[in-house]
């Protein structure tokens, strides 16, 4: 065994005044995967044209993409346990960059989404960019850290959706994936050179592969079954054959963590208060706020017959740029006050005060200015206290033996809560429409699933374990991290 000491510094200001070169390496390494999530949204279009493929194909990429972010990030976040943090973050950036490759050159939709699995693979950087900051922070520079981090997952301030759209009008999609593929180059030369090689933090044993591909199995089965059952059909083969098969899967990777001498997940861990609470938090946040902001209200805005009839770069400048710039600011300033006040208390206040905007947003959902005006609130509340806040509530609560357990899944959660926003948005969507198009209750019926989920995740965000003193989980912000490794 041996044991690694944090650096010891007075005060988060000058902990953070020597890693300048590694947050710039890992705010690159994980801006190379976001504005592959962020920058495409307003391009779907020219893939559709270019590729000479379907509506529904497109979105079964995107769908797939937030799925394969959810397994990557809780299957690297556990085997970097074993394996260390650094490794695991060069493994992410090779597979981003081959992703983008693929989607740069893809002749098909087929070839496409390939290249949009791995894309999705590669988002663990986040969660191991955050596990590896906190084994090399104290908790107050770690805060400040890990807000800069979660800015990022924001976007770039809602320049890129907009830059998005202007590359696809000018030279296409492929050239967002151009801009990735440097990005994320950077990011690995950074990565290589200027981030520790951080111990592992538990013994090496044997991969549960089998649970892995029993996960990986159930999500998509049940995310893509829920995603495309209004355009198969409910009760047709197909979505039964997704659901039941994705259901089945699930239960037999439950049953398979028992008996598995290193599982995917601890059960113990999932089972605490401090873990199965936060976790439905986060999906059911990431489910309601997502879906409504990345496909509910972009449609609504610009449907000229039953919604607002804005252009596309009108709709972007007026909800989703204000979200991603007030959050770029709020989420640093949030990382601030974490390690403060607490973490647990930041994300409900963050839970509710999301649940009271999204009641002004849906019932007033065809006036312009009440509309802006609520998304950008959410700008802080979202983009702000509940992002940041369930980073770090996951991060600095996890048991201090096995650190990567609970934030690998949290991570995995984000992924399968946009999957599962997207999807039930779709569905109501669609089920919404008539021969005409899509009808005013289509979208007013996705906003009160989005309402629905949110108000799951206030009662959730209040169950969620007080963290014990004695874990130090919102210790004394001067205090060094103790990192325990084994050899």
């Amino acid at each position: 065994m041996s044991l690694s000491l944090g650096r010891t510094r007075s005060g988060a200001e000058s902990d953070l005044a020597g890693r300048g070169p590694m947050l710039l390496a890992m705010v690159l390494a994980v801006l190379g995967y976001q504005i592959n999530a962020t920058m495409l949204s307003p391009a779907l279009p020219d893939v559709i044209e270019r590729l000479g493929t379907t509506t529904a194909a497109a979105g079964l990429s995107q769908t797939l993409f937030f799925l394969m972010a959810a397994i990557g990030q809780v299957t690297l976040a556990r085997l970097s346990d074993q394996r260390g943090r650094k490794p695991m973050m060069i493994l992410c950036a090779f597979v981003l960059i081959l992703g983008n490759l693929l989607c740069v050159f893809a002749p098909n939709i087929e070839v496409f989404i390939a290249g949009r699995i791995l894309q999705g693979v590669s988002a663990a950087m986040f969660t191991l960019a955050f596990l590896t900051l906190n084994q090399l922070l104290t908790p107050a520079g770690f805060g400040k850290a890990a807000g800069i981090i979660t800015a990022v997952n924001g976007g770039l301030a809602g320049v890129d959706a907009i830059a998005g759209g202007q590359i696809a009008d000018t030279i296409g999609f492929r050239g967002i994936f151009v801009c990735s593929t440097l990005i994320a180059v950077a990011g690995l030369v950074g990565v290589h050179r200027y981030v520790p090689d951080v111990p592992p933090t538990t013994a090496d044993t044997r991969f549960d592969s089998r649970g892995i591909a029993a996960l990986a199995l159930g999500l998509t089965g049940v995310l893509v079954g829920l995603a495309q059952g209004a355009a198969w059909g409910w009760t047709s083969v197909l979505t039964l054959g997704f659901l039941l098969g994705g259901l089945a899967s699930l239960v037999f990777f439950v049953l398979s963590q028992k008996s598995a001498t290193n599982p995917v997940i601890d059960l113990d861990v999932l089972a605490s208060r401090r873990a199965w609470p936060l976790l439905i938090t986060t999906i059911c946040t990431l489910g309601g706020a997502f879906g409504a902001v990345a496909l509910t209200i972009p449609l609504f805005s610009q449907d000229a017959r039953v919604g607002l009839g804005l252009s596309a770069v009108t709709a972007a400048v007026l909800f989703l740029t204000p979200i991603q710039l007030i959050g770029v600011i709020s989420a640093p300033l949030t990382g601030r006050l974490g390690p403060k006040i607490g973490w647990r208390r930041i994300v409900v206040t963050g839970a509710v005060a999301n649940l009271v905007i999204f009641v002004f947003a849906t019932f007033f959902l065809h006036s312009e200015w009440i509309l802006v005006t609520s998304l950008a609130a959410l700008g802080v509340t979202y983009g702000g206290f509940m992002l940041t806040g369930l980073n770090g509530l996951a991060v600095t609560t996890a048991p201090k033996d096995k650190p990567g357990s609970l934030s690998g899944l949290n991570g995995a959660c984000f992924g399968i809560g946009a999957s599962l926003g997207i999807a039930l948005a779709s569905a109501m969507i669609t089920a919404g429409s008539d021969a005409g198009g899509v009808t005013e209750a289509g979208y007013q019926h996705a906003m009160y699933a989005a309402l629905a989920l949110l108000a799951i995740g206030v009662v959730t965000a209040f169950l969620i374990q007080r963290p014990d003193p004695a874990d130090g989980a919102d210790a004394d912000a001067d205090e060094p991290q103790l990192v325990i490794a084994h050899h």
